[in-house]
């Protein structure tokens, strides 16, 4: 067992670096630096073809730690609107086609949903994240966040969906949260917990 004393998450989104930078600080992991893509300039993204969340984010998972010889950490995480068949689903950064922005996915989602004789859409945030040796997919850890989307944008917070995706408990959207109430409650906080609590168990070493 090797202690870990960095891991590169596998993406370029300052979003996703401050969320898990953050989650590492709570909790109890601030000695473990993590690292991001953009500490490896020639990295080649691979391609994710697969269906399912689990099934890209074991994809970026390797594909990091083999290029960097590192342990690696990927999430692949998206929307799923019950509307809309559970889309955008894994398709979610790529809604509107390959050169998309947040502000052309939410335009999409938005005018899909504006077709609908629904008023509610129920809908779901989730994250599964994958951890990988060079070698070997070490751990999945999946969460999820229930709510609906709103057809106005709220909040300047966040990223993705966060201004539509609204959350009925706490009567706000997604971006209306601080980043530290966001991550108690979303899907990719409850991941990012899980992982560290199968660390922890681990005594901080891994494989």
């Amino acid at each position: 067992m090797t202690p870990v004393n960095s891991l590169l998450a596998a993406t370029t989104n300052p979003g996703k670096i401050r969320e898990i930078q953050h989650e590492w600080t709570v909790g109890g992991m601030a000695n473990v630096h993590i690292l991001s893509l953009s500490d490896f300039p020639g990295y080649q993204t691979p391609t994710e073809d697969q269906t399912s969340f689990i099934g890209n984010a074991i994809i970026k998972a390797v594909a990091a730690a083999r290029y960097s010889g590192a342990y690696a950490l990927a999430d692949d995480s998206g929307l799923s609107v019950t509307t809309l068949g559970g889309a955008p689903g894994v398709q979610s950064a790529r809604f509107a086609g390959s050169d998309a922005t947040d502000e052309k996915n939410n335009a999409k989602l938005v005018a899909e949903l504006q077709q609908l004789p629904q008023d509610t859409h129920p809908a779901a945030y989730v994250c599964v994240i994958a951890i990988a040796s060079p070698d070997a997919v070490l751990a999945t850890f999946t969460g999820r966040l229930d709510g609906e989307i709103v057809l106005s944008p709220r909040g300047d917070g966040g990223f993705g969906y966060d201004p539509y995706f609204f959350i009925p408990q706490l009567n706000c959207t997604a971006a209306e949260l601080t980043i530290e109430k966001k991550s108690q409650i979303s899907h990719r906080g409850a991941a990012l917990r899980a992982a560290i609590n199968w660390l922890r168990e681990n005594g901080g070493r891994l494989p």
